[in-house]
């Protein structure tokens, strides 16, 4: 019977020296260790790997396992491991105890939101009694989401405890959920290295979704695209990879140290872009760590830090949204700004350490990827992120929050660049449109009440026109959209709008929209004037006077609006104006002579229509605009 393969990722944490280099080894019968440097000096400065299958009934669990440094130096290569994992493996030493870093890997584990760990109590070989380090760890987890982990006693000198570490690993799993595949993979890149006969291989921590050879991909925040020419994970070449597992993809076209490197993503085309100004929210542990002093100090508004998200780890500066400052304990609503552009979703967890890289000082969650630094502390935003900020909230609440941020939001562009599935967005927009929330244009979602009134306000311009203008057709589009702009949420919406007019009452046509039951009609005063211009155009159809010997005032602009509009006339220059009838008549005796003749030239078809060149040329210039005939040459022959 082939057993069912669980796929999740563990990640180490504790100080240096605690053995958790040794720990995975033992387990595994991998040495983590692989740089020359590492084995040389007996210290883990990078990330290290290794695999561990744990069967487990008809199904069996395969751990990726990210061994990190413990030594204060190496803190930022830490983190950059343990940014996707389901399961941590808390080491500490029996005769060394709680360190500083066991303390600040604690912290950067809370920070990133794991839910789940082990801890090993290792070197128990070395210590006859081990009551009082278990109940030291015991009180240091106490009040975190940690406190209840099992702690397992261990020595990989005698093997004493590997097996009921196993066990524990198997108990943890069983409780953690498998990754979530959301249709958006992102393998943030800790590693990148060059094979001879395949180039570039990069590897990472699988999330959001699954890979497959052949695969176009995307290389963030360059947006360079790629193809995926081969997979393996767990030392196997396979064609398709899921979420939560270790992967070393081969991209062929991607050259190592030029076109990616360590915090790069490889991602999924038409996934969002990267960004230098996101809004997050930022939380500070009431734990006081590192050297005396240190980390009492309030984070003070546009300090200057590191950003770390996954393998990334860029300069950045914060800015508060309320006050200037955030104390140990607190909670702050703010815009990180980047130096370097970051490829990140909403909902990412990150961390963040000083400057000098020396202490981590706080850690939180990206509430907008693609922030605006625009009106920083405006009343909307700060609602539009506690909405986000809710603990508990989901998409629907993600979703909503948008909505009444911008009034209107693009499927594409800002909710795919979530840790939400087009699915679950989808079923979230179909939920608000039927409590009757929100309004579906696609690929736009429409607040419901912000649409109303721009509906209200386009309806009551055009009645308003009408009433001023009688006798004109209609309220031209542009015009319209003129007056509505600053209440439609996005100017991209107008058509839309146009079309939802159009199912209540209003007509298009043309360039200008009206009222159904609207008909255009000239005062009683200006009928007698417009039968008289009517007349001066169908006396001579094809030779009128010019527009400016009929025109005298006002009035006669007013009249010569209305046969326009109400297609008695046709309009070919600014200079020359043909009745319906005349311009159907010229426009039927070309496409004759032509179909007769074969392409004629203006002064041909001037002669076939006994008219002149004041008229015709002009008139060829409309008729080729309109796709009626074309210009070869100095002929003109029919489309």
């Amino acid at each position: 019977m082939t057993l069912d393969v669980q796929n999740f990722i563990l990640a180490t944490a504790g100080h240096v020296d605690h053995g958790k280099s040794s720990l995975v080894k033992a387990l595994t019968g991998i040495d983590p260790d692989r740089l020359p440097e590492e084995k040389a000096r007996g210290l883990t400065i990078d990330l290290g790997f290794g695999g561990l299958d744990l069967p487990n009934g008809d199904h069996a669990y395969h751990l990726g396992i990210v061994d990190v440094p413990g030594h204060e130096d190496f803190v930022k290569n830490m983190v950059a491991g343990v940014g996707s994992i389901d399961l941590a493996l808390i080491v500490v030493a029996a005769d060394d105890g709680w360190m500083p870093q066991t303390e600040e890997h604690l912290q950067i584990l809370d920070y990133l939101g794991v839910q789940r760990a082990v801890v090993a109590l290792t070197k128990v070989d070395l210590m006859p009694e081990t009551e009082l380090a278990a109940e030291e760890i015991r009180e240091q987890l106490a009040g975190t989401r940690f406190e209840a982990a099992p702690i397992v006693e261990t020595s990989v000198i005698n093997g004493t405890g590997l097996d009921a570490l196993r066990a524990a690993l198997v108990e943890a799993l069983d409780e953690t959920p498998l990754p979530a595949d959301i249709g958006k993979a992102r393998l943030p890149v800790d590693r990148v290295f060059t094979m001879p006969g395949a180039g570039t291989v990069v590897t990472g921590t699988l999330a959001g979704g699954s890979l497959e050879t052949g695969q176009a991909v995307v290389i963030q925040p360059a947006g360079a695209e790629a193809r995926v020419r081969r997979i393996q994970s767990h030392s196997a070449e396979v064609e398709c990879v899921p979420p939560g597992t270790r992967v070393a993809l081969n991209l062929p076209n991607v050259g190592a140290g030029e076109g990616i490197g360590r915090g790069d993503v490889v991602s999924l085309p038409g996934v969002g872009k990267a960004s230098r100004t996101l809004d997050v929210v930022i939380s500070r542990s009431a734990r006081v760590t590192g050297k005396p002093g240190a980390g009492v100090k309030p984070l003070k508004n546009e300090t200057r830090l590191r950003f770390h998200c996954a393998s990334t780890n860029v300069p950045a500066r914060i800015h508060f949204l309320d006050g200037d400052n955030l104390a140990p304990g607190g909670t702050a609503l703010a815009q990180v700004r980047v130096e370097e552009p970051v490829y990140v979703f909403s909902g990412d967890r990150f961390v963040l350490r000083d400057w000098p890289e020396r202490q981590t000082l706080a850690g939180g969650c990206v509430l907008d990827p693609r922030a605006e630094r625009a009106k920083l502390r405006s009343e909307s935003r700060a609602k539009f992120l506690q909405e986000r900020a809710r603990d508990g909230s989901g998409v629907r609440e993600f979703l909503a929050s948008a909505l009444a941020r911008y009034g209107a939001v693009h499927c594409e562009f800002t909710l795919r660049q979530s840790r939400f599935s087009d699915a679950a967005i989808d079923d979230a927009a179909a939920a608000l449109a039927k409590d009757g929330e929100l309004i579906r244009h696609d690929p736009w979602l429409i607040q419901k009440d912000a649409w109303r009134k721009a509906a209200r306000l386009a309806a009551g311009v055009i009645e308003m026109h009408h009433e001023a203008n009688p006798s004109t057709m209609g309220y031209p589009l542009s015009e319209l959209k003129t007056s509505v702009q600053a209440t439609l949420p996005e100017e991209r919406l107008f058509p839309f709008l146009v079309e939802d007019l159009c199912k209540l009452g209003f007509e298009q046509t043309g360039t200008v929209i009206r009222k159904a039951e609207h008909e255009a009609a000239l005062p009683e005063a200006l009928q007698k004037r417009a039968g008289e211009l009517r007349k001066a155009l169908e006396d001579k159809p094809l030779e009128p006077p010019a527009r400016k010997e009929l025109i005298r005032d006002k009035a006669d602009e007013q009249i010569m609006k209305y046969l326009l509009d109400t297609d008695a006339a046709v309009k070919i220059n600014q200079d020359v104006v043909l009745s319906k009838v005349g311009f159907d008549q010229a426009r039927e005796a070309i496409r004759h002579y032509i179909e007769t003749h074969g392409p004629a030239s203006v002064s041909e078809l001037r002669e076939a229509l006994g008219t002149t060149r004041r008229i015709m040329v002009p008139l060829l210039e409309k008729l080729d605009h309109d796709g009626f005939t074309v210009r070869s040459g100095d002929k003109r022959k029919l489309v």
